[in-house]
């Protein structure tokens, strides 16, 4: 699975799950986690962090990816993750 496809494939598990945590966001983050120190992945492993609530967390890994997507929205910050992979550069509101 090439790493554009596994990007995707980690935000339609959180995606499917409705941004809570539980078997979609664990199979979420073992794939975020499986590419640690890739932005795009550090991005979705920030997104993660911020569904289950932890804040500080979130903050380490946006710092590590170089963004701050959240603060609109699970569903638009997993929007502009997408969109990433599609080459675009998303800004947050």
């Amino acid at each position: 699975m090439s790493v554009e496809a596994e990007a995707a494939e980690a935000l339609r598990q959180i995606s499917e799950a409705g941004f809570k945590t539980g078997p979609g966001w664990d199979r979420a983050h073992q794939i975020a986690q499986a590419h640690e120190g890739e932005a795009i992945f550090d991005a979705i492993h920030a997104l993660l962090h911020r569904i289950e609530g932890d804040r500080f967390n979130a903050g380490y890994w946006d710092r590590r990816a170089g963004t701050d997507l959240g603060g609109d929205g699970f569903a638009v910050e997993a929007d502009r993750l997408r969109a990433m992979l599609n080459g675009v550069t998303p800004k947050a509101s």
